[in-house]
Protein backbone atom coordinates (compact mmCIF):
# COMPACT_ATOMS: atom_id res chain seq x y z
CA UNK A 1 0.00 0.00 0.00
CA UNK A 2 1.08 3.88 -1.00
CA UNK A 3 2.10 5.63 1.92
CA UNK A 4 0.97 9.57 2.20
CA UNK A 5 2.95 12.25 4.00
CA UNK A 6 -0.71 13.66 5.44
CA UNK A 7 -3.84 11.78 6.93
CA UNK A 8 -6.90 12.51 8.20
CA UNK A 9 -8.21 12.09 11.48
CA UNK A 10 -10.88 9.95 11.46
CA UNK A 11 -14.00 9.47 13.51
CA UNK A 12 -17.51 8.71 13.94
CA UNK A 13 -19.60 11.39 13.77
CA UNK A 14 -23.90 11.51 14.70
CA UNK A 15 -25.85 13.70 11.86
CA UNK A 16 -29.14 13.20 12.37
CA UNK A 17 -28.90 9.78 14.39
CA UNK A 18 -27.02 8.65 11.56
CA UNK A 19 -23.39 7.63 12.21
CA UNK A 20 -20.65 8.54 9.77
CA UNK A 21 -17.28 7.73 9.53
CA UNK A 22 -15.94 10.84 8.91
CA UNK A 23 -12.16 11.82 7.42
CA UNK A 24 -10.76 15.41 8.22
CA UNK A 25 -7.80 16.53 7.19
CA UNK A 26 -6.44 20.16 8.57
CA UNK A 27 -5.29 22.63 6.40
CA UNK A 28 -2.41 25.17 6.23
CA UNK A 29 -2.83 28.85 6.92
CA UNK A 30 -2.53 29.93 2.79
CA UNK A 31 -6.27 30.76 2.61
CA UNK A 32 -7.16 27.85 0.63
CA UNK A 33 -11.16 27.37 0.96
CA UNK A 34 -11.93 23.77 1.84
CA UNK A 35 -12.97 20.72 -0.22
CA UNK A 36 -15.67 18.74 0.30
CA UNK A 37 -15.19 15.35 -1.53
CA UNK A 38 -18.08 12.76 -2.20
CA UNK A 39 -16.68 9.10 -3.28
CA UNK A 40 -18.24 6.70 -5.88
CA UNK A 41 -20.48 4.33 -5.07
CA UNK A 42 -19.99 1.25 -2.39
CA UNK A 43 -16.28 3.28 -2.02
CA UNK A 44 -15.22 3.35 1.67
CA UNK A 45 -12.91 6.44 2.74
CA UNK A 46 -9.55 4.60 2.12
CA UNK A 47 -9.35 4.95 -1.10
CA UNK A 48 -9.26 8.92 -0.79
CA UNK A 49 -6.57 9.23 1.51
CA UNK A 50 -4.25 10.12 -1.68
CA UNK A 51 -6.24 13.22 -1.24
CA UNK A 52 -4.00 14.75 1.39
CA UNK A 53 -1.40 14.81 -1.05
CA UNK A 54 -2.69 15.82 -3.94
CA UNK A 55 -4.14 18.93 -2.24
CA UNK A 56 -1.70 19.52 0.13
CA UNK A 57 -2.43 23.13 1.56
CA UNK A 58 -6.55 22.35 1.83
CA UNK A 59 -8.60 20.99 4.43
CA UNK A 60 -10.45 18.09 3.48
CA UNK A 61 -13.43 16.75 4.47
CA UNK A 62 -14.93 13.55 3.39
CA UNK A 63 -16.94 10.38 4.74
CA UNK A 64 -18.70 6.58 4.07
CA UNK A 65 -21.82 7.05 3.38
CA UNK A 66 -24.17 4.42 5.35
CA UNK A 67 -23.61 0.93 4.30
CA UNK A 68 -19.99 1.57 3.15
CA UNK A 69 -17.17 1.40 4.91
CA UNK A 70 -17.33 1.46 8.73
CA UNK A 71 -20.78 3.65 8.54
CA UNK A 72 -23.28 1.38 9.66
CA UNK A 73 -26.38 0.86 7.04
CA UNK A 74 -29.68 2.60 7.95
CA UNK A 75 -32.49 1.23 8.73
CA UNK A 76 -34.27 3.15 5.91
CA UNK A 77 -33.08 4.45 2.44
CA UNK A 78 -32.23 7.79 2.05
CA UNK A 79 -32.41 10.68 -0.83
CA UNK A 80 -29.29 12.93 -2.44
CA UNK A 81 -30.87 15.50 -0.98
CA UNK A 82 -30.64 13.78 2.76
CA UNK A 83 -26.60 13.01 2.38
CA UNK A 84 -26.24 16.47 0.80
CA UNK A 85 -27.66 17.69 4.32
CA UNK A 86 -25.64 15.58 6.22
CA UNK A 87 -22.28 16.43 4.66
CA UNK A 88 -23.36 20.30 5.09
CA UNK A 89 -23.97 19.52 9.30
CA UNK A 90 -20.18 17.98 9.03
CA UNK A 91 -19.40 21.07 7.15
CA UNK A 92 -20.80 23.29 9.65
CA UNK A 93 -18.85 21.33 12.95
CA UNK A 94 -16.12 22.06 11.48
CA UNK A 95 -16.31 25.88 10.86
CA UNK A 96 -16.11 25.30 6.70
CA UNK A 97 -17.80 28.87 5.50
CA UNK A 98 -17.36 28.61 1.71
CA UNK A 99 -16.07 25.20 0.36
CA UNK A 100 -14.87 23.56 -2.95
CA UNK A 101 -16.35 20.74 -3.41
CA UNK A 102 -15.88 17.41 -5.97
CA UNK A 103 -17.45 14.28 -6.63
CA UNK A 104 -16.19 11.51 -8.22
CA UNK A 105 -18.42 8.69 -10.43
CA UNK A 106 -21.79 8.23 -8.14
CA UNK A 107 -20.01 11.01 -5.37
CA UNK A 108 -20.41 13.03 -8.76
CA UNK A 109 -24.51 13.56 -8.63
CA UNK A 110 -24.08 14.13 -4.56
CA UNK A 111 -21.81 17.13 -5.70
CA UNK A 112 -23.85 18.48 -7.64
CA UNK A 113 -27.06 17.88 -5.17
CA UNK A 114 -24.99 20.10 -2.15
CA UNK A 115 -24.52 22.65 -4.92
CA UNK A 116 -27.47 22.83 -5.68
CA UNK A 117 -29.19 23.03 -1.90
CA UNK A 118 -25.94 25.28 -0.46
CA UNK A 119 -25.04 27.03 -3.57
CA UNK A 120 -24.35 30.11 -1.57
CA UNK A 121 -21.51 28.14 0.29
CA UNK A 122 -19.82 26.56 -3.03
CA UNK A 123 -17.18 28.75 -4.35
CA UNK A 124 -16.29 26.00 -7.00
CA UNK A 125 -17.28 22.48 -8.52
CA UNK A 126 -15.28 19.89 -9.85
CA UNK A 127 -17.13 17.24 -11.24
CA UNK A 128 -15.07 13.46 -12.20
CA UNK A 129 -16.25 10.82 -14.28
CA UNK A 130 -19.59 11.29 -13.97
CA UNK A 131 -22.93 12.54 -15.31
CA UNK A 132 -26.95 14.46 -14.72
CA UNK A 133 -28.39 10.97 -12.94
CA UNK A 134 -30.88 8.93 -14.40
CA UNK A 135 -30.67 10.76 -17.59
CA UNK A 136 -27.41 9.48 -18.54
CA UNK A 137 -25.80 7.48 -21.95
CA UNK A 138 -25.06 4.41 -20.32
CA UNK A 139 -21.81 2.78 -20.42
CA UNK A 140 -20.68 -0.85 -22.17
CA UNK A 141 -22.66 -3.76 -20.63
CA UNK A 142 -19.77 -5.86 -20.33
CA UNK A 143 -18.54 -3.14 -17.97
CA UNK A 144 -21.83 -2.54 -16.37
CA UNK A 145 -22.21 -6.49 -15.61
CA UNK A 146 -18.82 -6.51 -13.86
CA UNK A 147 -20.14 -3.75 -11.74
CA UNK A 148 -22.66 -5.55 -9.86
CA UNK A 149 -20.23 -8.76 -9.57
CA UNK A 150 -19.62 -8.32 -5.68
CA UNK A 151 -16.13 -9.91 -6.23
CA UNK A 152 -15.01 -6.68 -7.22
CA UNK A 153 -14.74 -6.13 -3.54
CA UNK A 154 -14.25 -9.46 -2.08
CA UNK A 155 -11.66 -11.07 -4.64
CA UNK A 156 -7.76 -9.13 -5.44
CA UNK A 157 -7.64 -11.58 -8.34
CA UNK A 158 -10.52 -11.11 -10.07
CA UNK A 159 -10.49 -7.48 -9.67
CA UNK A 160 -7.03 -7.18 -10.67
CA UNK A 161 -8.05 -9.65 -13.89
CA UNK A 162 -10.97 -7.52 -14.52
CA UNK A 163 -9.78 -4.21 -13.74
CA UNK A 164 -9.61 -2.71 -17.24
CA UNK A 165 -12.67 -4.25 -18.24
CA UNK A 166 -14.36 -2.84 -15.73
CA UNK A 167 -13.53 0.74 -15.62
CA UNK A 168 -11.02 1.04 -18.76
CA UNK A 169 -7.77 1.57 -16.71
CA UNK A 170 -4.59 -0.54 -16.80
CA UNK A 171 -4.08 -2.36 -13.72
CA UNK A 172 -0.65 -0.79 -12.63
CA UNK A 173 0.68 -0.24 -8.98
CA UNK A 174 -1.40 2.94 -8.47
CA UNK A 175 -4.64 0.51 -9.67
CA UNK A 176 -3.24 -2.29 -6.75
CA UNK A 177 -3.11 0.41 -4.35
CA UNK A 178 -7.22 0.86 -5.16
CA UNK A 179 -7.53 -2.81 -5.15
CA UNK A 180 -6.15 -3.57 -1.49
CA UNK A 181 -8.09 -0.91 -0.06
CA UNK A 182 -11.01 -1.88 -0.95
CA UNK A 183 -13.61 -2.78 1.63
CA UNK A 184 -17.02 -4.49 1.08
CA UNK A 185 -20.16 -2.76 1.16
CA UNK A 186 -22.98 -3.82 3.28
CA UNK A 187 -25.39 -5.54 0.54
CA UNK A 188 -28.20 -3.22 1.70
CA UNK A 189 -25.98 0.15 2.03
CA UNK A 190 -24.78 -0.82 -1.68
CA UNK A 191 -28.64 -0.92 -2.90
CA UNK A 192 -29.04 1.96 -1.12
CA UNK A 193 -26.88 3.41 -3.16
CA UNK A 194 -28.31 2.43 -6.31
CA UNK A 195 -31.81 3.70 -4.81
CA UNK A 196 -30.64 7.21 -3.84
CA UNK A 197 -29.32 7.54 -7.68
CA UNK A 198 -33.01 5.73 -9.18
CA UNK A 199 -35.10 8.37 -10.89
CA UNK A 200 -32.45 11.29 -9.63
CA UNK A 201 -31.26 13.81 -12.33
CA UNK A 202 -29.45 17.34 -12.03
CA UNK A 203 -31.20 18.49 -15.22
CA UNK A 204 -34.08 20.28 -13.74
CA UNK A 205 -32.03 22.53 -11.68
CA UNK A 206 -28.82 22.29 -13.29
CA UNK A 207 -28.85 26.21 -14.90
CA UNK A 208 -29.01 27.20 -10.89
CA UNK A 209 -25.45 26.00 -10.83
CA UNK A 210 -23.48 29.12 -11.75
CA UNK A 211 -20.25 28.43 -9.83
CA UNK A 212 -17.49 27.81 -11.97
CA UNK A 213 -17.15 24.26 -12.68
CA UNK A 214 -14.43 22.27 -13.91
CA UNK A 215 -15.76 18.67 -15.69
CA UNK A 216 -13.43 15.66 -16.01
CA UNK A 217 -14.12 12.88 -18.18
CA UNK A 218 -11.67 10.16 -19.44
CA UNK A 219 -12.18 9.36 -23.09
CA UNK A 220 -12.15 5.66 -22.26
CA UNK A 221 -14.48 5.72 -19.75
CA UNK A 222 -16.76 1.99 -20.37
CA UNK A 223 -18.65 3.02 -17.39
CA UNK A 224 -19.80 6.59 -17.52
CA UNK A 225 -18.53 7.32 -21.56
CA UNK A 226 -17.47 10.83 -22.11
CA UNK A 227 -20.66 12.01 -23.71
CA UNK A 228 -22.04 12.52 -20.47
CA UNK A 229 -19.59 14.99 -19.55
CA UNK A 230 -19.95 17.01 -22.50
CA UNK A 231 -24.20 17.16 -21.70
CA UNK A 232 -23.11 18.52 -18.01
CA UNK A 233 -20.69 20.82 -19.41
CA UNK A 234 -23.34 22.08 -22.14
CA UNK A 235 -25.83 22.57 -19.24
CA UNK A 236 -23.83 23.95 -16.91
CA UNK A 237 -23.71 27.75 -16.68
CA UNK A 238 -20.18 27.96 -16.20
CA UNK A 239 -18.27 24.70 -16.84
CA UNK A 240 -15.10 23.35 -18.77
CA UNK A 241 -14.39 20.10 -19.99
CA UNK A 242 -10.58 18.48 -19.39
CA UNK A 243 -10.58 15.14 -20.75
CA UNK A 244 -7.80 12.56 -20.18
CA UNK A 245 -6.79 11.41 -22.95
CA UNK A 246 -6.63 7.48 -22.50
CA UNK A 247 -8.15 8.09 -19.48
CA UNK A 248 -10.75 5.36 -18.24
CA UNK A 249 -13.50 5.51 -15.17
CA UNK A 250 -10.86 5.81 -12.39
CA UNK A 251 -8.26 7.98 -13.62
CA UNK A 252 -8.23 9.55 -10.61
CA UNK A 253 -6.90 6.80 -9.12
CA UNK A 254 -4.37 5.74 -12.20
CA UNK A 255 -4.06 9.46 -13.16
CA UNK A 256 -3.13 11.04 -9.73
CA UNK A 257 -1.01 13.09 -10.50
CA UNK A 258 -2.40 14.66 -13.75
CA UNK A 259 -5.61 14.85 -12.29
CA UNK A 260 -4.44 17.13 -9.28
CA UNK A 261 -2.49 18.95 -11.61
CA UNK A 262 -5.42 20.11 -13.25
CA UNK A 263 -7.77 20.57 -10.49
CA UNK A 264 -5.14 22.69 -8.66
CA UNK A 265 -4.72 24.55 -11.65
CA UNK A 266 -8.38 25.35 -11.68
CA UNK A 267 -8.75 25.95 -7.98
CA UNK A 268 -6.06 28.58 -8.17
CA UNK A 269 -7.78 30.45 -10.99
CA UNK A 270 -10.38 33.73 -10.56
CA UNK A 271 -12.61 33.82 -7.41
CA UNK A 272 -15.27 31.39 -7.73
CA UNK A 273 -19.28 31.86 -7.14
CA UNK A 274 -18.66 32.59 -3.33
CA UNK A 275 -16.16 35.41 -3.42
CA UNK A 276 -18.28 36.65 -6.24
CA UNK A 277 -21.69 37.31 -3.99
CA UNK A 278 -19.34 37.91 -1.22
Amino acid sequence: MASYSRQPEITMQDVDGVMLRTAYWPGSDGGELPLVFFNGIGANLELTLALGDMFPDRAILTFDVPGVGLSPVTQWPYRHWMAARWARKLSDRLGFGSVDVMGVSWGGALAQQFAFQYRNRVNKLILCATSSGMTMIPGRPASLSKMVDTRRYTDPDFMRENFAKLYGDAADESAGDHIHGLRPPDPKGYFYQLLAFAGWSSLPFIRFLKMPTLVMMGDKDPVVPLVNGQILTWALPDARLHVVEGGGHLFIVTRAAETASVINSFLGERAGNAAQAA
